[in-house]
């Protein structure tokens, strides 16, 4: 009987330590049904989360739109008597809508989300679809006040809009300025009479009259002359139009690296001489672009922003009006690259006289003030191992700035942006927000109140209403409640934080589990990739509902990591892209899912997966090229997979210029045979903003390698293809791509029309 005992223990205890591989199925039918119908279950168990605000215009009043049992609710708060109440009468309003437009609307699921307060709060005025709507607050009477005032999407494929060719009147009324046979000319408004400016205008090198600027005196103006570059075509063909049988054929203008671009060159014209000033360009010498010319006031001179071609070199060059002599106001010429488009800011104080500027010279994102006359920098406005995210507003009489910042409290996540005040002599820095959250703020008019509504993706939302002078709780206006959510299984993602490769960096990302997730399981791992140098990615704000928990619900673990080399920390950080955009932070993502690892036996590094669209795209078939030792499945939605095929604005910016040997290094055309492991691609056909051949390429070069992999061609789709175009087919694809290769399960026949949802 002793030994008997004994054996039924040891039977026991191996089977306690099997159990991961002793589970029910997972990624069955009743896991995707649980999958699709997660968000609709989750939309509203989350009560009383703000998603819009608005301050009513030079009042003390703002607001809100928040969730209730069933729907939404709009609240208007009186921030000098805290009185709330509902913005006006739902029912009233459901009802006059619905009458008026012919479509039946309930209290709770109005079609608008933001909404403007008119006449004196009598009325308001909201958007739906295509239309503008008033409603009266005295009666409810409801009406069409004409057509929303945005640009019609139109076709990508369209001709490029024609800039307008009326001439340019001067300031004093006097003077017209246009262009006749590709010179500048001007012409008296007073007796008509015309004459020309310049003669070196050519078909080839022209006047472009959409350049032209007055300066504000109207003695004299400036235009750019234009030689223009290569204009690359894309050719496209549309398989499957709506309207005909028969296929269509398409064409976009389209430059991609190395291409040589139109060249801009300033030229100044001065009235009462009649002459042309020529601009030395020596300080400007290969331009990526010139911005806009811009005068100042005082018509001193004019200024431009100089973008060296490889965005190595950045200025504010000033143009003296009389000589037309340049200087540089300010330069950046960091030794790997500016960020010009998602790093740089810009504020002429008092005419020019000083200049707010943002720059990573210190190696974080930091404000400094300038002398506009001299170029020198009078002093640094904010400092420390933290980065400005963006201005909300420059108060030049007070001087003060107010801006949002992230990594501003150590120990907090660094990616969680707080709003701040600063004096501009780079004292008197106040943070308005200290809660340890991801803050969204909306200030008054007078901005003597704000009202803030902060979270994490593992903490609810809180809003509360403050004054801006000492930053005191004038109310705790809404606290969110998801009991509701609690008990329908809902977990919070977790937070994890690892160390990079340098050993001390910590790289932030976040776990989802399956709602019904059991410890004693092994678990598959997918990671959503995102990792263009522009921006951070992981989601940092409370939601009910992600779509990776959606994925998560087939029997996987999901997570999303942001590597070095994405924006939103230091320049170091950042850097590790330039002329490496195959690195895609991989080694500081390994190394985070190890950590996870270590610590959770249920995560499983032998099947990890990794999915992702455009860079992402690039991104995820990366991983199986140069990290086949790690990851074994990959998903990629319109990757731009060679970065000398994709738009040149991106890819140079990272990549440098010229083309060099470390595009090939990045290509996953190149290294297309190194493929192990399993890949599906899918592509747009009509994908106008990464060229479809980009994925064709890597199918050329996997085939010609003999390699085995997956193909799905989306046809009349575009980038969205798969993930917001098609969005539902897209996802089944991805999702039965996994189960079938991580899972090892088949998923189910969706051509049986019995399972078919």
């Amino acid at each position: 009987m002793k030994n008997k005992s004994k054996a039924v223990f040891l039977v026991l205890f191996i089977i306690w330590l099997l159990q991961p591989v002793f589970v029910s199925a997972q990624g069955t039918q009743a896991d995707y049904e649980r999958a699709s119908n997660l968000q609709k279950k989750t939309q509203f168990l989350a009560l009383n989360v703000v998603d819009r605000a608005g301050w009513i215009e030079n009042t003390s009043r703002f607001w809100y739109r928040k969730t209730v049992k069933g729907g939404y609710e709009f609240i208007v708060v009186d921030a000098q008597t805290l009185v709330k109440r509902p913005a006006f009468d739902h029912q009233k309003l459901a009802s006059s809508l619905s009458a008026a437009s012919g479509d039946n609307y309930s209290p709770l699921n109005l079609p608008f989300i933001v909404l403007n307060f008119a006449s004196n709060e009598q009325a308001i005025e909201f958007e739906v679809g295509q239309d503008r709507w008033r409603c009266d607050l005295a009666d409810y009477s409801c009406k069409k006040i004409g057509p929303v005032f945005r640009r019609p999407p139109g076709s990508p494929f369209a001709p490029r809009p024609v800039p307008p060719q009326t001439p340019r009147v001067s300031p004093d009324g006097r003077w017209e300025a246009f262009i006749k046979n590709f010179n500048v000319w001007l012409r008296s408004r007073e007796n008509q009479k015309e004459f020309a400016l310049s003669y070196d205008g050519s078909e080839g090198n022209y006047y472009a009259l959409y350049t032209l600027r007055w300066a504000p005196d109207s003695k004299k103006l400036v235009a750019y002359r234009l030689k223009p570059g290569y204009k690359r075509i894309i050719q496209y063909v549309e398989s499957s139009p709506t309207d005909q049988l028969q296929p269509k054929y398409h064409q976009l203008e389209y430059n991609k690296p190395g291409d040589v671009l139109d060249l801009q060159q300033p030229v100044l014209f001065n009235l009462e001489t009649k002459k042309q000033v020529n601009i030395d360009n020596t300080l400007f010498p290969n331009p990526f672009s010139l911005s806009p010319l811009v005068w100042w006031q005082d018509s001193r001179g004019f200024t431009f922003e100089y973008n060296q071609r490889g965005h190595q070199v950045y200025r504010i060059i000033e143009v003296e009006a009389t000589a037309g002599t340049p200087r540089a106001i300010i330069s950046e010429e960091p030794d790997t690259f500016f960020s010009y488009r998602y790093n740089k800011y810009r504020y002429d104080v008092d005419d020019g006289n000083e200049i707010i500027w943002l720059s990573e010279r210190d190696g974080w994102g930091h404000l400094y003030l300038y002398d506009g006359k001299s170029g020198e920098v009078k002093n640094q406005i904010t400092r420390g191992n933290w980065v400005v995210r963006g201005v909300d507003k420059v108060d030049e009489k007070a001087r003060q700035i107010w801006f949002r910042a992230s990594g501003l409290y150590p120990g907090q996540d660094p990616y969680l942006i707080h709003y701040c005040r600063i004096n501009f002599d780079g004292t008197g820095l106040t943070p308005l927000t200290k809660s340890d959250g991801n803050h969204s703020v909306i200030f008054s008019t007078d901005m003597k109140y704000y009202f803030d509504t902060w979270s994490r993706i593992d903490l609810p939302p809180v809003s509360e209403l403050r004054l801006t002078e000492n930053q005191e709780l004038l109310q705790e206006v809404e606290r969110a409640n998801i009991q509701s959510l609690l008990e329908a299984g809902w977990r919070a993602p977790e937070v994890f934080v690892a160390k990079g490769r340098d050993g001390k960096t910590d790289i932030w990302g976040v776990i989802f589990r399956p709602t019904n997730f059991r410890p004693s399981r092994k678990y598959p791992v997918i990671e959503y990739i995102y990792a263009g140098p522009h921006d951070s990615f992981v989601p940092k704000s409370f939601s009910a509902y992600y779509p990776m928990q959606s994925l998560a619900e087939l029997g996987f673990i999901v997570v999303q990591i942001d590597g070095m080399g994405t924006n939103n920390r230091s320049k170091k950080f950042h850097d590790v892209c330039w002329k490496n955009l195959g690195d895609a932070g991989f080694p500081d993502r390994i190394l985070w899912h190890r950590a996870v690892a270590a610590k959770y036996r249920y995560y499983d590094l032998s099947r990890v997966g990794i999915y992702g669209g455009s860079a992402g795209g690039q991104n995820s078939t990366g991983a199986l090229l140069f990290h086949p030792e790690f990851y074994k499945v990959a998903v990629s939605f319109a990757g731009c997979h060679d970065n000398r095929m994709d738009k040149i604005w991106w890819n140079e910016q990272w990549m440098g210029w010229p083309v060099g040997p470390e595009y090939a290094a990045s290509s996953n055309v190149d290294n297309a045979y190194r493929l192990q492991g399993k890949l599906l691609l899918v592509v747009g056909e009509l994908d106008t903003n990464v060229d479809p051949a980009s994925t064709m390429q890597v199918v050329n070069a996997l085939i010609k390698a003999n390699k085995d992999f997956d193909l799905l061609i989306m046809p009349g789709l575009d980038h969205g293809a798969g993930r917001r175009e098609n969005a539902e087919y897209g996802d089944r694809k991805r999702n039965d791509f996994f189960v079938r290769h991580l899972l090892g399960v088949e998923p189910p026949d969706w051509n049986n029309t019995a399972v078919v949802k």
